[in-house]
């Protein structure tokens, strides 16, 4: 073996992990957000790539022809996206969550851009992505991200072809039990607002000539206020334990 050939492998090897890691890294969150500069990202992909290359690299897939390394990188960054997905999907139940939370609290015309994803939203849905994403680096919930892509590794060995079936069915699981998280932290909030919304039908009956949708809603925004900040920490705490399975079955972990 020619010291080409050996440079050449060594830079294979960094360079299938990084197809996988880079392609991850573009959904996960906190690291595949808007508000993160792209070269930030880059960087922190190259460095991570790396610190994991010299362990699971393996250049032999890429030098053995050009169709065979086209595949195997097409692979590679299939199962890369699924496990940035598993991650950017889990963060959504919190903006679903906050998105039912404005309806219940009439805040659902408030609405302000979301540093997450760019995009308009209610305050209560990016409120709620924000304090998501800053538990997520508070607690170091990231490292578990990055294991998750590492732990892939047995999951999914290099080279080996994606399981499209399995890939849909996880995502399909993982999208319901966003649902189901979304409705379980505004389920005090929909609570509070059927009583109100009874509460505002009796009164227009009993009192029909008074405006009673301007008489509520300060009301109804105070009390929401009121109930998001005495159930926040214990619903994010909930779901800090939930976004640790969700990721953990993704990357095949439990």
């Amino acid at each position: 073996m020619t010291l080409t050939d050996a440079v050449t492998g060594e830079l294979a090897a960094y360079a299938i992990v990084f197809c996988r890691l880079g392609a991850a890294m573009m959904f996960l969150p906190g690291f595949g957000d808007s508000a993160v500069n792209t070269r930030s990202r880059l960087v922190m992909a190259l460095a991570i790539t790396f610190a994991m290359g010299g362990v699971f690299g393996d250049g032999s897939h890429l030098t053995g022809g050009f169709w065979p390394a086209i595949s195997v990188v097409v692979s590679e960054i299939i199962i890369g996206l699924f496990i940035g997905l598993a991650g950017r999907l889990t963060i959504t139940a919190l903006q679903s969550a906050g998105s039912i939370i404005a309806a219940q609290i009439s805040l659902s015309n408030a609405l302000s851009t979301d540093l997450v994803s760019a995009q308009q939203g209610s305050l209560p849905a990016n409120f709620l992505t924000i304090v998501g994403v800053m538990l997520i680096f508070a607690t170091d919930l990231h490292h578990l991200l990055l294991a998750g892509v590492a732990r892939s590794y047995e999951t999914f060995p290099v080279a080996s072809a994606p399981q499209m079936d399995g890939f849909a069915e996880a995502v399909a699981t993982i999208v319901s039990e966003g649902f189901s998280i979304a409705l379980a932290l505004s389920a005090p909030f929909i609570l509070v607002g059927i009583t109100v919304s009874l509460g505002m039908g009796l009164l227009a009956r009993l009192m029909p000539q008074v405006q009673v949708f301007f008489i509520i809603m300060p009301f109804q925004i105070t009390v929401g206020l009121g109930l998001l900040a005495l159930t926040l920490s214990a619903g994010m705490q909930w779901y800090l334990h939930r976004f640790i399975e969700l990721q953990s079955y993704a990357t095949g972990g439990g």
